[in-house]
């Protein structure tokens, strides 16, 4: 989406008076949900401290069973819990990341 510089004529396209154009600073509310360092940090923490929360476990549950489907039952499961289709989508890649980790700590051992 691009417009065109005002032609000073009263009628047509880029009608209106010719105007330079103000640069614009960014607004705040561009920032909302950019991640610090130091929050992504301290949530790390705190879901390593405190662990999952009863609804991720059994997010968890369903990805160990499996069976056909698995993954869209813990999609259907998390949007019911958390309202929408981007927060649903993100959560089960992160139970899925966990239950990776914790398949790759088993598979060390």
């Amino acid at each position: 989406y691009s417009t065109m510089s005002s032609s000073g004529i009263a009628v047509g396209l880029n009608r209106g008076f010719p105007v330079t154009k103000r640069v614009m600073g960014a607004r705040p509310s561009n920032n909302k949900a950019r991640l610090s360092k130091r929050t992504k940090m301290v949530r790390d923490l705190v879901s390593e401290v405190v662990g999952m929360s009863p609804y991720e476990r059994r997010l968890l549950d369903m990805l160990k069973t499996g069976g056909v489907g698995a993954e869209k039952r813990m999609y259907k499961f998390a949007k019911r819990r958390l309202g929408t289709h981007r927060r649903a989508l993100k959560k089960r890649d992160q139970v899925k990341e966990a239950y990776g980790k914790i398949r790759a700590r088993a598979a060390a051992h």
